[in-house]
């Protein structure tokens, strides 16, 4: 019940508001959180926080932090898979509506960061040796974000994301999906 009153919200918002989208040089702050694919959102999510600038054009630079947590299972321990990483790309307005409350973007990203597995320490509590190795990663990452303003100033932002990691001894590969809030100043 609650998710069906908070959609019919989201869509009377976007119907009725009708301030400015997407200004020259405007500057937003968003934080997401979501889970990895094909993951318990317990133990396998992220947390992002970006800065966001509009373009000229019809599209807004992202830069940001994420850190992401993973686990491992190992008997009955829970190995502890952490990334911290920056990124920075742009962001292209590929579908609106002709009041722009309602976006379709895709982003190019570029990725540089560290991970640790289990924070460092290479002996399990049973004496079992982790073979995999920390260190600095970088790579290149996609996004797909279906984005709704919430009035002038909050955006929702419902998005997919695809990070693609070179210098790592785990999966390369790493897709995600999530919710975001941004704040446009």
């Amino acid at each position: 019940m609650n998710r069906i009153i908070l959609i019919i919200v989201m869509v009377l918002a976007c119907i009725y508001t009708q301030a400015q989208r997407m200004l020259p040089g405007q500057k937003g702050l968003e934080i997401s959180t979501g889970i990895l694919a094909a993951s318990e959102i317990d133990q396998h999510y992220f947390i992002n926080l970006s800065l966001t600038i509009n373009g000229k054009s019809k599209g807004y630079w992202i830069l940001g932090t994420e850190y992401t947590h993973q686990s491992a299972d190992h008997k009955i321990l829970q190995i502890p898979l952490e990334t911290y990483t920056a990124e920075g790309g742009y962001s292209l307005r590929m579908i609106a509506n002709p009041r722009k409350s309602i976006n379709l973007n895709a982003a190019v990203l570029c990725i540089a960061g560290y991970e640790t597995i289990n924070r460092g320490r290479e002996t399990l509590p049973d004496g079992a040796v982790i073979q995999n190795k920390e260190g600095f990663i970088y790579g290149a990452g996609g996004r797909l974000s279906l984005e709704t303003y919430l009035g002038d100033k909050f955006t929702i932002v419902f998005q997919g994301k695809v990070k693609i990691l070179w210098g790592t001894s785990r999966d390369s590969f790493r897709p995600g999906a999530g919710l975001g809030l941004r704040y446009n100043f």
